[in-house]
């Protein structure tokens, strides 16, 4: 089926969005019936104002760059589109014989893909090529993207920890992203490597947040330590189903949180009379190429040369997802698979009740089993004197 494709963007990049984009042009030169690969400049918007650009004219070396360059190197957007906005979309399309539409992005993302699919019939395939640092696509085993910022988080808290645990006089809170779901916060887990290391405390947005609890476990931690580190979601909820930090601004789709990290410490500070401070690494973690996890990279290309496969096959209305299959010595292998769209449009999936601990303020060896894969190998190990005999005093 000969045509051209048309790449689309949207929300919050990933440390291998671009290598998505790197996987469908790989895919179209193979192919030899593709001429254009068009890239929607600035998302939904761009396609509707007509701005594409084609990505077949990057030179082979310059090509290669995507897979290590951070942010969506054709943009994005959060754009609302209205009924009328789909409806001249076909045409559009047509315009520019584009024939295979793209749509790399998260929930919302994904959504705007069943829509577009909807007003396209069959002439013009669209498919998903799932992308997002939350990890809360639902039907998918993880999202490209995902891997990356967890390996950032687990690594920053790494380092964080080493720096609070050779200067033992406060407690860190470290902000992570995540909205509604827990899979990034839980990544920071990884961070330890023995028993009793930071982080000593984690909080997800599945569970509703008791500030008397959160106070009584960083006291224990602390007394018994000399300090603490807090990994907590940006997302926390209490009881009520409200934020414990009122959001700066909010949509349908788009929320801006409040510093719940500076809240925290404010907290242990004024209740505890304890030293405290917070660090927000935000959207650090979705732009750090240096953390990049090499499976992750992999999986992108992987993901966006399926989805133009499928739309060459005559699919129509799918995302591309990755399920875990076994192999002969248990390690890490995954196939992909297509998944209607309708089944993941606008549907947040949450930490399983299996990955959280009792208590609510830690992580099982469930979920760190489950997730050390993603990361693309081990974080560095640093040398910890704990581990030497002190020199006997004179």
């Amino acid at each position: 089926m000969k045509g051209n494709v048309l790449v689309i963007h949207g929300g919050g990049p990933t440390p291998v969005i671009n290598a998505s984009l790197y996987g469908v042009l790989e895919e179209a030169k193979e192919n030899g019936n593709i001429e254009k690969v068009y890239g929607a400049l600035g998302g939904t918007q761009g396609v509707l104002n007509e701005d594409f650009v084609d990505l077949m004219k990057i030179p082979e070396e310059e090509k290669e760059r995507l897979l290590f360059t951070p942010a969506s190197v054709i943009g994005s957007s959060r754009f609302a589109l209205e009924e009328e906005d789909y409806e001249k979309m076909p045409a559009i399309f047509r315009k520019y014989g584009i024939r295979f539409v793209l749509l790399n992005g998260g929930n919302g993302t994904m959504d705007t893909c069943g829509k577009i699919s909807r007003v396209c019939g069959q002439d013009i395939k669209v498919v998903g090529i799932p992308k997002t640092i939350d990890n809360d696509i639902a039907v998918t085993d993880h999202t490209p993207g995902y891997g990356s910022a967890a390996r950032y988080l687990a690594g920053t808290v790494k380092e964080v920890s080493e720096d609070v645990r050779s200067l033992p006089i406060h407690v860190c809170v470290i902000e992570a992203m995540g909205r509604n779901a827990g899979w990034l916060t839980a990544a920071s887990v990884l961070a330890r490597k023995d028993k009793g290391d930071a982080p000593h405390l984690i909080y997800l947005p599945e569970r509703p947040f008791d500030e008397e609890e959160f106070l009584e476990d960083v006291r224990e931690v602390y007394d018994r330590l000399g300090y603490a580190v807090v990994v907590a979601s940006e997302g926390l909820k209490n009881k009520d189903g409200e934020p414990i930090v009122e959001p700066v601004f909010k949509t349908e789709r788009a929320v801006y949180y409040g510093d719940v990290g500076s809240y925290l410490a404010t907290l242990v500070i004024r209740r505890l009379g304890i030293k405290a401070r917070s660090e927000k690494p935000g959207i650090c973690g979705r732009a750090s190429i240096p953390w990049q996890s090499e499976t992750d990279r992999r999986e992108a290309i992987l993901a966006g040369r399926e989805a133009l496969r499928a739309a060459l096959e005559g699919e129509s209305g799918v995302m591309i997802g990755f399920k875990r299959v076994g192999t002969e010595d248990g390690g890490y292998e995954t196939a992909t698979f297509r998944v209607p769209i309708e089944e993941v449009m606008m549907y947040e999936k949450k930490l399983p009740e299996t990955y959280i601990n009792d208590r609510g303020n830690d992580i099982t060896d469930e979920f760190a089993k489950w997730c050390r894969p993603l990361i693309g190998g081990e974080l560095p190990q640093y040398i910890c004197l704990k581990d030497y005999e002190k020199e006997e005093k004179r």
